[in-house]
């Protein structure tokens, strides 16, 4: 199972999402690409609907990205029927 390296973003306890490039590393869901910021409920639903679009992404770098988009979802109150990163993006 991949741990989770997402973090919510705040700066003085409000969200800060003005300029990507200045985001950290732990608030995207795949991390070490820097794909699919997850700074809010409507990201997370982006990042699950866009999720198999992601190219040059591992399978170890898909399950870190899966387990942080859970992550961020439960944070943003967002429902995930997916129980695995396999099951996104198929009809």
């Amino acid at each position: 199972m991949a741990r989770k390296t997402w973090k919510p973003h705040t700066v003085h306890g409000e969200l800060d999402t003005d300029k990507r490039d200045d985001l950290p590393d732990s608030v995207f869901a795949f991390p070490k690409l820097r794909k699919e910021p997850l700074t809010d409920a409507s990201h997370v639903r982006n990042a699950l609907a866009r999720f198999d679009q992601v190219e040059d992404a591992t399978d170890e770098e898909r399950e870190q990205a899966f387990a942080n988009i859970k992550a961020a979802a439960e944070h943003y109150d967002v429902e995930v029927e997916a129980e695995s990163w396999k099951e996104l993006g198929k009809p």
